[in-house]
């Protein structure tokens, strides 16, 4: 058998897999992130020997917060979730990239990695992100975060409840994103306040 009539042969046995190969879904156009309205200006030195520290951890999350989706609360029971709308990285990570900021701003402290913490007494900030989407039966963007805060030198941990609720327009991806960055940024903004300096 020659190469062309081989070629021809595993092109038409090809063709019909052609629509049902996939690569993953279609990405949405754009992809949502959380910008701190709270940082440390660029070029201004932090010192953990003139400032307390503190290492600000990725909060645990439901399985519905652990994908890139935005969860909407559609009634009591049932989670749906918004129509092309996703997240660049888990929102875990961005909400605690978000406080790391926001604290370092308002509170002054010096925000380590766990690895730099090794070596030195510091604070740690832990949690749960128990809210982070829509809730269709108020039309407001949702942000609860269970705080839980271990001071350098004390036995306890202190645990603490924030939320914050801002209205949204509609249940869609235009007004998911900066609704949710608002509610992110009250919430980070209580946190930070309560750790205090």
């Amino acid at each position: 058998m020659n190469k062309s009539i081989t070629v021809a042969m595993m092109l038409a046995v090809a063709a019909p897999l052609g629509g049902c190969i996939s690569f993953g879904a279609t990405p949405p156009d754009t992809l949502m992130t959380l910008t701190s309205t709270a940082s440390v200006p660029v070029g201004q030195q932090q010192d953990s020997a003139r400032a307390k520290s503190i290492v600000v951890q990725v909060p645990v999350t439901p399985t519905a917060l652990a994908a890139a989706r935005v969860p909407v609360q559609a009634t009591p029971t049932t989670l749906a979730y918004v129509k092309d709308a996703q997240w660049s990285e888990p929102p875990a990570r961005l909400f605690a990239r978000l406080m790391s900021d926001t604290i370092a701003a308002r509170a002054g402290r010096v925000v380590i990695s766990q690895v730099q913490a090794v070596t030195e007494a510091n604070d740690q900030l832990a949690g749960e992100l128990r809210n982070f989407g829509l809730d269709a039966t108020t039309r407001e963007a949702v942000v609860t975060f269970d705080a839980a805060l271990s001071r350098s030198g004390a036995s306890n941990t202190e645990k603490r409840r924030f939320e914050a609720r801002v209205p949204v327009a509609a249940i869609d991806a235009a007004s998911a994103g900066p609704a949710l960055n608002q509610a992110a940024n009250q919430v980070a903004t209580q946190v930070a306040d309560w750790i205090g300096r």
